[in-house]
């Protein structure tokens, strides 16, 4: 398959765990719907959940700019490039989910779908990776090269005018003659 084709089927496979099951870890303590939410003084989510909000908003920027390279049919190389930012973000995302989970409310199956999404993106990521390394590849041989001839083209100036030619018949009937 083609880098032309894959990416974008898989920048929206990858893009679209962390927008939607990282929004949905919604138990976080101080958020609406949460006790102590609607009484008194707003309060704000503890410093660790507010860090994960952090994460989802870095990991959700990189996933924009995979898809708007994407969309752009960028070179494979500043795909990569922008492969291995976002791997490393989402990386962060899922380390601060998994030792916050508690903490911030977030349910199991969130970290599981945000895991699914990166083991996606990680694949997609080796591929492009690896077609950069290769670069341009050669062009195959032409007929003429396979051959060890080498094509000639005939020159106008040379070329003798007979006029006697099968699609001569600007000058009258070929069948006439």
């Amino acid at each position: 398959m083609t880098l032309s084709r894959a990416l974008p089927i898989v920048l929206a496979l990858a893009a679209l765990p962390v927008g939607s099951a990282v929004a949905q870890f919604g138990g976080m303590p101080g958020m609406p719907g949460m006790p102590g939410a609607g009484f008194g003084a707003p309060q704000a989510p503890p410093p660790a959940c507010q860090q994960l909000l952090t994460y989802r908003d870095e990991t959700q920027k990189h996933g924009n700019a995979l898809q708007a390279a994407g969309k752009k049919k960028a070179p494979p190389d500043e795909v990569c490039k922008l492969f291995n930012a976002f791997l490393a973000a989402e990386g962060k995302l899922i380390k601060g989910l998994e030792e916050n989970s508690v903490l911030c409310g977030v349910p199991a199956d969130v970290i599981k779908q945000v895991k699914a999404g990166h083991g996606k993106a990680s694949q997609v990521s080796k591929q492009v990776c690896e077609m950069a390394e290769r670069g341009a590849q050669p062009a195959a041989p032409s007929l003429s090269e396979a051959l060890g001839t080498t094509p000639t083209v005939p020159d106008s100036a040379t070329a003798s005018k007979r006029g006697a030619g099968t699609f001569d018949t600007l000058t009258g009937s070929p069948l006439a003659r």
